[in-house]
């Protein structure tokens, strides 16, 4: 399903997985709201010669992400849902999990789209449950895909549920992929630090140049002279998290800094960060980043 502005690679990924190997059993097509030119976000326009009914006779039916995440026209959410109705298997790459949630076929679900436009999935439609840090969710008849590459580890997922292992993994080595990417998402977001805005600045600021110190709420109360309790209502009303959990994601991030712009020791980067020991920090890390230490710095730094 090609909407308007898809994403170049976002489209194409589906195409070279499905598409580019010797005796394929799968048939590909390109369907749109209606035939015709589509603008396609980083390339020239597709010539797509189908249109919705197109959807009627697919047994999977692949969305990939577009430009502005909105909700597409009420007749491709009708035909998404359609289509869904009749047990068509339904998959979204990137922000084309945006589509599929307007059409209703994310509710009461787990979903995950690009990391970066994850708050927004979850705030349009509460009824989905967001995961921003899988690459991908397979929810049976409903799967859903990260950001940009992930989509590949999703089309390998689909050959992997409808072929075996043995074809996926061919698949994989001629597309010079791995099978299986470990650690999800987790390893690429943002991870937001310093709120924006604040009444507090100050404050948050104070934190990020003492991470080495065992900070605690009562000594962020002090220095901001604020009572425990309304300094955990700042700190909810700021970012979200209570104050501990807004610290460990500063200290995570500031270990993400390190591990990626230097060489210094997982013992001297556990220490400025104030994570304690080596091994608590690996725990830690590998926990909410989904990768240990050591792999992180090899994937970002080589």
């Amino acid at each position: 399903m090609a909407l308007e502005n898809v994403l170049a690679l976002d489209i194409g990924i589906p195409w070279q997985v499905f598409g580019s190997w010797r005796n394929s059993p799968y048939t590909l097509t390109v369907c749109a709201e209606r035939p015709g030119p589509v603008p396609m976000h980083g390339g020239p326009a597709l010539s797509v010669a189908h249109g919705l009914d197109a959807l009627a006779t697919a047994d999977t039916v692949i969305v990939p992400g577009y430009l502005e995440p909105d909700a597409p026209g009420a007749e491709v959410t009708a035909a998404l849902a359609g289509a869904a109705e009749r047990g068509t298997r339904m998959a979204s790459i990137c922000t084309g999990a945006f589509a599929l949630a307007a059409a209703g076929l994310l509710d009461g679900r787990r979903a995950t789209t690009h990391w970066l436009y994850a708050q927004a999935l979850a705030k349009q439609y509460p009824r989905v449950t967001v995961v921003s840090e899988d690459l991908y969710i397979d929810e049976g008849q409903v799967l859903t895909s990260g950001g940009v590459s992930s989509g590949l580890d999703l089309c390998l997922h689909l050959i992997r549920r409808d072929l075996g292992p043995r074809l996926a993994n061919q698949q994989a080595r001629l597309l010079v992929a791995a099978p299986h990417r470990i650690g999800g998402q987790a390893p690429f977001i943002d991870l937001p630090v310093r709120p924006e805005p604040s009444e507090s600045p100050a404050l948050y600021d104070w934190a990020l140049r003492n991470l080495h110190q065992p900070l605690t709420v009562d000594q962020l109360a002090y220095r901001a002279g604020m009572s425990r309790r309304t300094l955990i209502r700042r700190f909810h009303t700021d970012t979200g998290l209570p104050p501990m959990r807004w610290l460990l994601d500063a200290r995570l991030a500031r270990a993400r800094e390190l591990l990626e712009s230097g060489d210094l020791t997982i013992e001297a980067i556990a220490r400025h960060c104030g994570l304690g020991t080596p091994a608590n920090f690996r725990t830690l890390f590998k926990a909410h980043v989904g990768v240990p230490p050591s792999v992180y710095r090899e994937t970002f730094v080589g």
